[in-house]
């Protein structure tokens, strides 16, 4: 019979820092309908990249742009952070939208005192609404057959 050797954990571990001077990224999980972006900030210049490419190149309509960048310009961020997302699942409007959520989350963890501004304004409100599934016997979620009486 082996024996290993214990592992010593330090007893005060510190307690990180999530403010603007950091340069570890702050992470933050958006979803809406099926689509999941993940989104990470950290002090820059203001370079926005979804799935590796510019937002402008990514999110062609201009509503999804300024949909995704919405919690930047609330927050007056617009050019002092970089922001690196991925998406994944659903269409453009709804990863537009995923994006906003994670970026206001990952923004709350950059600088804490955002989070009652942006919870107040509902950038942190989870938009829970889907699509409503097909039912049996049925043409679609409500649509139904046309009845025949004779």
């Amino acid at each position: 019979m082996s024996t290993q050797p214990s592992v010593v954990v330090p007893a005060a571990a510190q307690p990180e820092s999530r403010s603007l001077g950091t340069s570890r990224p702050a992470y933050g999980t958006g979803r809406r309908k099926e689509a999941i972006a993940r989104v990470f900030v950290r002090p820059g210049a203001g370079k926005f990249t979804v799935n590796g490419r510019a937002l402008d190149d990514y999110f062609k309509n201009s509503v999804w742009r300024l949909t995704a960048t919405e919690p930047l310009r609330f927050t007056e961020l617009e050019g002092k952070v970089d922001v690196s997302c991925t998406c994944r699942g659903g269409g453009s409007a709804g990863q537009a939208d995923a994006v906003r959520m994670g970026l206001s989350r990952a923004l709350s963890r950059h600088d804490a005192e955002l989070r009652p501004r942006l919870r107040k304004n509902g950038f942190l409100t989870r938009d829970s609404r889907m699509k409503e599934r097909k039912k049996y016997g049925q043409k679609g979620a409500r649509k139904r057959f046309q009845y025949s009486k004779r």
